[in-house]
């Protein structure tokens, strides 16, 4: 059966630790109950906090593990309620609760840190590299404290779906690059004005790149032209937003999106004016292919570029990016 979580890469890195944490955690408890300690693995935190800094508040603790409170005080009740915590209020304030370990609390440090951990060290390094993977742990929580998840990937860019709200946007970016370097024509327009009727209605899709303080800076969209066949086209980014990586993102996006249509042929039509756009395509996948110049190109004058999308290893699946200048 295939593993789900690892097909889809860092779409469920968060799902994949939590899983591999909960695999560890069960080990350890195991581990544990074998030596003798009475606690919990998810217990530990808190009476390893207090064992290496001394008496803290419930604050102080959140601080320092880097946890919520909620999460710190149901550690904190039970820990209680074992006897290995004791509690007394601050005397600096008297709302503040002061976290010690309690003499059977240190008992069980004791026995943790001369029994537990070297057995606990020696089993995860024979799993993995340790001191590696540690590192990366550190440096994804810096990361994460810089700049969340949510406010990433860097400068805030976000995929937005086509909805008649943003046809106007989806005219105005393309006719941008298109009057640029070439000359809108009739049939630019046509799709341009009317993306519903020609591009979504037949199975197709749009999708855009919001910048936080530009707005709509970019859009792409994969036109139906067969069963299970695409057209990357009218791909573009405003110039305003370049070195910003749109493109790019943008250009992921609508291939994850033409896999999710089913598509088994993915092909874009561009023009070797467009140089940056025909490097992108190569970096993401996308061949020249004369097979799709001959079936395709020879219908538009302005297209001297063919380019098929295969993946890396596989035979030609769904998928592709780009600006398509000839589109």
């Amino acid at each position: 059966m295939e593993d789900v979580l690892a097909i889809e890469g860092a779409v469920m890195l968060g799902s994949r630790v939590k899983r591999l944490a909960e695999r560890l955690q069960a080990g350890a408890e195991r581990i544990a109950v074998d030596c003798g300690l009475p606690t919990q693995p998810s217990q530990m935190p808190l009476l390893t906090a207090l064992y290496r800094q001394g008496p803290m508040t419930v604050g102080e603790a959140v601080k320092i593990l880097g946890i919520s409170q909620p999460a710190v005080t149901r550690m904190l009740t039970r820990l209680v309620e074992m006897e290995l915590i004791e509690t007394s209020r601050d005397v600096r304030d008297q709302r503040s609760k002061t976290l010690a370990l309690s003499a059977k609390g240190d008992e069980a440090m004791d026995l943790a840190t001369t029994v537990l951990w070297p057995r606990l060290r020696a089993a995860v390094n024979e799993v993995c590299d340790a001191p590696a993977l540690l590192d990366l742990i550190d440096a994804t929580e810096r990361a994460l404290a810089d700049r969340p998840l949510d406010q990433r990937p860097s400068g805030g860019l976000a995929i937005r779906r086509f909805s008649d709200a943003l046809a106007e946007d989806f005219y105005h970016i393309n006719a941008e690059w298109i009057e640029a370097m070439y000359q809108l024509e009739q049939t630019d327009i046509d799709m341009l004005r009317h993306p519903r009727d020609r591009i979504i209605s037949p199975g197709g899709d749009i999708l855009f790149v919001e910048d936080p303080t530009l707005g709509m800076v970019g859009t792409c969209a994969l036109l139906k032209t067969g069963d299970r066949q695409f057209e990357l086209t009218k791909m573009g980014v405003l110039h305003s937003a370049r070195g910003r990586k749109a493109g790019e993102f943008l250009l992921h996006a609508i291939i994850a999106r033409a896999e999710a249509l089913g598509c088994d042929r993915l092909y874009l039509l561009s023009n070797v004016k467009s140089a940056a756009a025909i490097h992108l395509y190569e970096k993401l996948g996308f061949v020249h292919d004369a097979g799709i110049m001959e079936e395709f190109g020879k219908r538009y004058a302005r297209c001297n570029v063919a380019m098929l999308y295969r993946p890396s290893g596989a035979m030609p699946t769904c998928s592709g990016p780009g600006p398509g200048p000839a589109s």
